[in-house]
């Protein structure tokens, strides 16, 4: 019993003290802006996660390179989406498309009692324009989000096992993050 506590205590000091610190040093910036009230922050724990996971899988990780690559590929890509997540990105992309958002100075118009409305001095091709532009960030922000959470989610396992003859290495794509460990 007593010699427990002495390993106990020898862990902590040997082990679990210092991954605390590395972890806080490897989190620092996530867990410095990180707020309760955005899923955002979420993302930025999760996108270090996967960074400082997909290095060390990638250049220590024992599996075989054949799927152990896969793996890496697909974090690197779940990365990406969730940097894409975090900006501008879709709508510089639908500008690219399409075209760039038009903008005008604002006018403010007295609508009486000291309310006032906004005139963006759009007209309505423009308008429509701006409308086209968002609705194409949207598509593009939606069908990342959904790829991403495919990444996470994985292949089915019992597709495998239904299909005769073909290789998991030729199956398997990388997907699945119960699979990304070493």
């Amino acid at each position: 019993m007593r010699e427990n506590i002495f390993v106990k205590i020898y862990n902590l000091f040997r082990y679990k003290i210092p991954y605390f610190l590395k972890n806080v040093w490897s989190f620092r910036k996530a867990l410095w802006a990180f707020r309760w009230y955005d899923y955002h922050y979420t993302l930025k724990i999760m996108r270090t996660s996967l960074e400082v996971m997909s290095d060390n899988i990638e250049k220590k990780g024992m599996e075989i390179d054949s799927s152990r690559l896969k793996k890496v590929t697909k974090m690197r890509r779940a990365i990406e989406i969730i940097n894409n997540m975090d900006g501008i990105h879709h709508l510089e992309v639908a500008e690219k498309e399409l075209g760039s958002i038009i903008h005008k100075d604002w006018e403010f118009v007295p609508e009486g009692n000291d309310l006032y409305s906004i005139n963006d001095k759009l007209n309505e091709k423009e308008i429509a324009h701006n409308r086209k532009v968002y609705k194409r960030a949207d598509e593009l922000e939606n069908k990342e989000w959904e790829e991403l959470w495919k990444i996470f989610q994985g292949q089915k396992h019992e597709k495998f096992i239904k299909t005769k003859g073909i290789d998991w290495d030729d199956w398997f794509d990388g997907t699945g993050i119960n699979t990304w460990w070493d």
